[in-house]
């Protein structure tokens, strides 16, 4: 984060350019400012031993044992066929646990010499099963030896740092090369104003970076903790503020409804009263487009909690003012789905220039990659001279061809489909910077959106319309228990016989090349699961309909159908004339056909919670309750088990995503917004870190407010040049 001379040093100068190599390969390391913000993921005691008892499959893990026996085995093999095959097999204690370790062929001298029984040693690998016991294969090992000798140099203080390692680099020579870099940590810059560090009682930057690398005590690692959590979130934080701050200065056309208008006429056809909820939140847009700086505002809520409603409603404000909206989807399918469902809530609204069309009429255009050149081109002239006062479409809207007459407001919806580029050239299509609103589906717990999305304002959407049904959640062990699954398939026909519709939902769509890794060697159950590919949607639809669900009308979505073929099987599903649709995610966001009232999941446990959460939202939106059935091969006490019983559990996405993401960590959720590239919290777990967050977005909107450019804080602009990096510099900058 630092970056200053000494930091700046590349590895290679001073580790060599073999370990430098596979650090920047297999790390992502390439200074030592880079290693010194490698942090150490826990820490063992050296008196206290670790526990074996819980040790994860398929990870390659590192951990302090005492060695409690080694044998020789002799065998007969292929390769040594008069029973001159060695097997050397050594069991680890620890206390919680004993553990396998095995080392074959020539590779049993060195370990037989030296793992003799009471010797005390780190040992790394990757954990498997064989024979039901845990084991690692080949481990490779350091000795923890006696006083005096040159590894108490090498792990100098009471605790051992245990970093996050890779096949190819173990945790121990990782400590190595941060011991010879540590020195460096004398000239880190101080990114915090010394105000709020004594202020916070924070320990100064050289000297948390020593006690996160060489701690004494555990009070030392809590010290360094706390301060190095503070440098992320306020250097985030600061970074955002200031994007704020840019963006207020900016200019933007007032866009104000008119009172007797579009959006009035369009609210006196509504065959329904808006929940509390969406008209606290429109109230909230029309305040923010009634003002002459851009808005940027992140509507978030439930699944079906009626987004699409009030970014309409802010559409209509944006026409009634003489000005044009365009909404942004993720995919041809659901473009298609808002311009239908668009088009019909608006009736004759949306019929602008057509006989017979309301006097207040505007026109809404469809603009795909996939239409024909005719049907193109007047979709181009329509938004060109103004005509078409709303547009919906895919990124072809982004085209440099595609011109507006006056684009004052941009919704996109699904955010994290999106590049960055792409916003950025649809937002640019303004003559000046168009209003913004972003819609998520995604429940975000506020803390996520307040480091990822810290420079939007953010409302929250959390009532469901009235009309919408409850959905019931059942997990389905298809391997423990192979008789729920038969009656999975019951209750889908069950459902059809009342009358209804399903979908059936798989990972993959099944017209790939298959690359079954050929393997001998005996593998676990959860193994077993995880191993085999994923249930694909043309294989299972094939399977259904010869079998279970015989005599129903079954058809297939995926995405690499032809458009129009996807648009037709989708209008056939919605006016029922199919009855089970088994398809890939592309049904995850947006598809609304109140008749479908069950969902089964095929291989649930490939899907994330969130993703899990957004399919399960396109049952129950009729009258009708709803069912989700999650299939899954996964054993019991497996993690992915655990995801789906809390994804069965409860219908609040906003809990899920708390679990989604304490699962997952945060880097996957920054990783997307910090532009795709490796998170930049290293220390910070969002959920966990809560306050620190919320602090530190006070204190950076302090500092900046007083000095937008930071010109009094020469050594928080190095950090904020360190954390953002010209690639994240323009994430920011495109928002």
């Amino acid at each position: 984060m630092d970056l200053v001379p000494a930091l700046e040093e590349p590895l290679k100068k001073v580790l060599g350019p073999a370990t430098a190599k596979v650090m920047a390969e297999h790390l992502g390391l390439h200074t030592v400012g880079d290693l010194l913000h490698h942090y150490p993921r826990r820490y063992e005691e050296r008196g206290r031993l670790t526990h074996l008892a819980d040790l994860p499959m398929d990870e390659h893990v590192t951990v302090v044992a005492q060695v409690a026996d080694a044998r020789l085995h002799t065998f007969a093999s292929s390769r040594a066929p008069r029973g001159k095959g060695q097997r050397l097999e050594v069991t680890i204690t620890d206390g919680s646990g004993r553990l396998q370790l095995v080392f074959f062929g020539a590779g049993v001298h060195k370990p037989h010499k030296e793992l003799l029984p009471g010797t005390r040693a780190m040992f790394a690998g990757k954990v498997s099963v064989f024979n039901r016991r845990l084991q690692l294969a080949h481990p490779a090992y350091e000795l923890l030896r006696g006083e005096g000798e040159e590894a108490v140099e090498t792990w100098a203080g009471s605790l051992i740092p245990i970093y996050p390692a890779t096949a190819k680099l173990e945790s121990w020579k990782i400590g190595k090369a941060l011991q010879t870099v540590l020195p460096s940590a004398q000239e880190a810059v101080e990114p915090l104003p010394e105000s709020l560090r004594e202020g916070r009682g924070l320990l100064p930057l050289p000297e948390a970076l020593l006690k996160i690398h060489r701690p004494h005590t555990k009070a030392d690692v809590e010290d360094a903790r706390a301060r190095l959590k503070w440098d992320e979130a306020f250097v985030l934080q600061v970074a955002l503020a200031r994007r704020r701050h840019a963006d207020a200065q900016l200019p933007a056309v007032a866009r104000r409804p008119k009172p007797d208008g579009l959006l009035a006429a369009f609210d006196d056809r509504l065959p329904f009263t808006l929940t509390e909820g969406q008209r606290k939140v429109s109230a909230e847009i029309f305040t923010d487009l009634a003002t002459e700086h851009p808005m940027h505002r992140l509507l978030q809520g439930e699944v079906g909690s009626g987004k699409t409603m009030v970014a309409l409603r802010a559409m209509l404000a944006v026409v009634d003012a003489g000005g044009q909206a365009a909404m942004l989807a993720p995919t041809e399918v659901l473009a298609q789905q808002h311009h239908r469902s668009v088009t019909e809530m608006m009736g004759e609204l949306a019929e602008g220039g057509v006989l017979g069309g309301a006097e207040d009429a505007t026109k809404v255009v469809l603009l795909t990659g996939s239409m024909g050149a005719a049907a193109r081109r007047h979709a181009l002239l329509d938004l060109a001279t103004g005509e078409a006062g709303v547009v919906i479409g895919t990124h072809a809207l982004i085209e440099d061809k595609v011109q507006f007459h006056d684009l004052g407001l941009v919704v996109v919806d699904e955010q994290h489909r999106f590049g960055v580029e792409q916003r950025d050239a649809l937002r640019g299509k303004g003559k000046q910077p168009p209003h913004l609103l972003v819609m998520t589906a995604t429940p975000i717990p506020r803390t996520v959106a307040m480091t990822v999305f810290g420079d939007l304002e953010t409302s929250v959407l959390d009532q469901l319309p009235a009309g919408r049904s409850p959905i019931a959640s059942h997990v389905v062990p298809a391997a423990d228990k192979p008789h729920f699954l038969t009656r999975a398939w019951e209750r889908v026909r069950e459902e059809v016989d009342k009358g209804h519709q399903a979908y059936v939902v798989c990972p993959r769509i099944g017209d790939e090349e298959d690359d079954p890794k050929k393997s001998g060697r005996k593998k676990s159950a959860e193994d077993e699961a995880e191993k085999r590919p994923p249930l694909a949607v043309l294989d299972v639809a094939e399977q259904l309909a010869r079998g279970p669900l015989r005599g129903l009308r079954v058809e297939v979505l995926h995405g690499r159908m032809p458009p129009d073929d996807k648009d037709a099987v989708m209008r056939r599903f919605a006016a029922g004339e199919t009855d089970v649709l088994v398809a890939t995610t592309v049904i995850e966001v947006g598809v609304n056909v109140p008749n479908a009232t069950a969902m089964v999941i095929m291989d649930a446990d490939r899907f994330g919670v969130s993703q899990l959460h957004q399919l399960r939202g396109r049952v129950g939106r009729g009258s009708a309750p709803g069912l989700c059935l999650l299939v899954t091969e996964m054993p019991e006490a497996s993690a992915a088990r655990q995801r789906l019983n809390a994804v069965a559990s409860t219908l609040d996405g906003f809990e899920l995503s708390r679990i989604d993401l304490e699962q997952r960590r945060e880097g996957d959720v920054l990783g997307q917004a910090q532009s795709g590239t490796r998170s930049s919290l290293r220390m910070l777990a969002v959920i966990e870190d809560e306050d620190v967050i919320a602090e530190a977005r006070e204190e950076a909107a302090r500092v900046v407010a007083a000095d937008p450019e930071l010109t009094g804080l020469p050594a928080l602009r190095t950090a904020l040049d360190a954390l953002l990096d010209e690639e994240r510099e323009q994430y920011l900058e495109k928002g």
